[in-house]
């Protein structure tokens, strides 16, 4: 059974940073492209980040670009997403996203609220 586990999310005020990690368990995590997406209220869950597991290459979204990095730790089985200079509109409900040819499995999601 694949699960992925997302922790990190809490209250930070503009400006600050966090950490998410997702950790992965039940397949195998160095065959997965690695992807952060987020929901903000009342909206569309949209893009943030991704890892690609062929080359280790990374895309953001334009409005975290500079701000967020995305990273794996393969021995760890977790992909992390470093999030600096927060601002309101980051807010949302960030979920983990697993990605191959054939399957892609979510998270359960992890609530970031960002106060001024």
């Amino acid at each position: 059974q694949v699960q992925l586990v997302e922790s990190g999310g809490g209250l930070v005020q503009t400006g600050g940073s966090l950490r998410l990690s997702c950790t992965a368990s039940g397949l195998t995590f160095n065959q997965y492209t690695m992807a952060w997406f987020r929901q903000p209220p009342g909206k569309d869950r949209e893009f943030v980040a991704s890892h690609i597991h062929k080359d280790g290459s990374t895309y953001y979204a334009d409005s975290v670009k500079g701000r967020f990095t995305i990273s794996r730790d393969i021995a760890k089985n977790t992909v992390y997403l470093q999030m600096n200079n927060l601002k309101l509109e980051d807010a949302a409900v960030y979920y983990c996203n697993a990605r191959s040819t054939d399957d892609q499995y979510w998270g359960q999601g992890t609530q970031v609220t960002v106060s001024s």
